[in-house]
């Protein structure tokens, strides 16, 4: 699948969310915010493990979906050092012959992000977002404009205005071959831009 191959809506995908090393609070404060479309996500408990540890996230959803009965393609929702444990599991997951509908990487700054599968980034400003894909060939991502807090991004999503950045119509509106093409923008939320990708990818109705 390529990065602007969203895939089929009609499949059903299991959603799991991959925290940071924060409160688990902050968690509970996003899935409350998120709650009309993660129903029944897949919450990986980082207060328990090390929130970058994939060896453990694998362990923890091999067994979660074994016991859920589910082979369903995953998508993977990471914030901060989660997205370490996300991208690494994504790569696992695939490589074991099972699909990955996407990746999603909240504020996962120096995290290289590259996969045969599609990639976003949601960032808390513009330089995190820049910096942070640099040299990558990422899908539609979001950054926060006005700035928030690292923290609020995820603890509050729909708080987080700013620009969704459409990386998929990029190749069709370069000007010449040895610029970058301009960037086509819309003012979102953090919580708007995921809900659609969580749409597009066969998970919310």
């Amino acid at each position: 699948m390529g990065h602007g191959d969203y895939g089929s809506r009609s499949l059903a995908v299991t959603v799991i969310i991959c925290p940071g090393a924060h409160s688990p609070h902050l968690t509970q404060e996003f899935l409350r915010e998120m709650s009309a479309q993660l129903r029944d996500a897949v919450v990986f408990p980082a207060e328990r493990y090390p929130a970058y540890s994939a060896w453990h996230l694998i362990q923890f959803l091999e067994e979660t979906l074994e016991e859920r009965q589910c082979d369903a393609p995953i998508l993977l929702i990471g914030f901060s050092a989660g997205v370490v444990a996300a991208i690494a599991t994504a790569w696992y997951w695939q490589f074991k012959g099972r699909t990955v509908r996407a990746l999603i990487a909240l504020d996962g700054w120096g995290v290289p992000l590259r996969g045969r599968f599609p990639i976003h980034r949601i960032s808390h400003d513009e330089f995190t977002h820049w910096s942070s894909s640099l040299g990558e060939h990422l899908s539609d991502c979001f950054y926060a404009d006005p700035p928030v807090e690292h923290l609020n991004l995820w603890r509050s999503p729909s708080s987080a205005t700013g620009q969704w950045i459409r990386q998929s119509t990029y190749a069709s509106c370069r000007i010449h071959p040895l610029l970058p093409p301009p960037a086509l923008t819309t003012r979102t939320t953090a919580a708007e831009f995921m809900g659609m990708l969580l749409q597009t990818y066969g998970y919310s109705e």
